[in-house]
């Protein structure tokens, strides 16, 4: 027998034995916008859960840096990243390559809050001469001004800037109020049983909102459709799998990051606030869906606050198109 013949008939037969050659899995990065937390949970249920290598991806959750997940989005670092709403808006306008394509949350989770005895602090313009304890975000100063003029105050607070020292600082009443995620700060501040006040941004004159996203770049969708579909479909799996199996889901979570030292109990418990609230699956079923006038409402009332800029400082004149900031087409059709 001749030798190419006899090599070829040795590869036939390796074949043969071992089974059909697979595909090896797509590689996919997915920076996120905090240490993990139940807003993540989907991304790891998909990856426990083989939804990911199902879609044939190697998905890597990157750990938490302190550069935003939208700058390693814009800038290719990474693939996909969790991406705050107003953050979208504001790197957009100013030329950053972001989009959405896929909503974590239903509504607004936020919430502006302060301690539950305050007889003083009845609506938001009770607010007017009281401390605020805040982020540094020139978002916040629209917030807390459109609630409590909204409500016939004059929007005039003292502010000290905390970051998530601030919870501490509003439980020991050195300042009056403050904001929160509802579905975390909220739900731990009932398990460990303070009493808080609360109201909700969009009773009074701001627009409800999907909170955070995860989204891409322009150039990755453009460069990889099939890949994004791929990806953006199995998380959307995970996130309907967790709301469907949240005890499970909550395992899954906290196994997958045992140096975050999560309390079960704890991210159980937000889990189903998530749930309870609609929050990760609207009543109407939908998961994961941005919801066009959603963002319309926001574009419009950000770009009339004057905080949306160009990428030389300036603030807008023409109000963006905020269509091109987002996309539904990578999710699966069905809810």
């Amino acid at each position: 027998m001749p030798l190419f013949r006899s090599a070829a008939a040795l590869l036939i037969a390796g074949l043969a034995t071992t089974g059909p050659v697979m595909a090896e899995s797509v590689p996919v990065t997915v920076a996120l916008d905090w240490t993990p937390n139940t807003n993540h949970i989907g991304l790891y249920v998909a990856e426990a859960k083989g939804f990911y290598e199902d879609a044939g991806l190697d998905v890597q959750i990157l750990p938490y840096s302190d550069t935003s997940a939208s700058t390693l989005v814009a800038n290719r670092v990474a693939d996909f990243g969790v991406i705050g709403s107003i953050g979208l808006f504001i790197q957009r306008a100013a030329g950053a390559d972001l989009v959405a394509t896929y909503a974590l949350v239903q509504t607004e989770t936020g919430r502006l809050v302060f301690n539950g005895d305050r007889q003083d602090i009845q609506s938001p313009k009770d607010l007017d001469g009281k401390t605020y304890a805040g982020f540094g975000g020139a978002w916040e100063d629209v917030l807390l001004g459109t609630m409590i003029r909204n409500d016939g105050g004059k929007g005039e607070y003292e502010t000290v800037t905390l970051g998530t020292s601030a919870y501490e600082a509003l439980y020991n009443g050195a300042v009056d109020f403050t904001l929160e995620v509802y579905t975390w700060e909220g739900a731990k501040a009932e398990r460990d049983g303070r009493k808080q006040g609360a109201f909700r941004y969009a009773d009074f004159g701001v627009p409800d909102q999907h909170t955070n996203f995860i989204g891409t770049s322009g150039a990755y969708l453009a460069e990889h459709p099939d890949r994004a579909k791929a990806f953006i479909g199995a998380t959307q799996e995970g996130y309907a799998y967790a709301v469907d199996n949240p005890d499970e889901a909550a395992d899954i979570l906290v196994a997958a990051n045992p140096d975050a030292a999560l309390d079960r109990d704890f991210v159980r418990a937000s889990l189903q606030a998530l749930i309870d609230g609609h929050y990760l699956k609207a009543e109407t079923g939908e998961v994961g869906v941005i919801n066009p006038a959603k963002m319309d409402a926001v574009g419009n009332f950000i770009f009339q606050s004057g905080i949306l800029r160009d990428g030389e400082g300036k603030p807008l004149t023409d109000a963006p198109d905020v269509s091109a900031y987002y996309s539904n087409d990578y999710l699966n059709t069905r809810p």
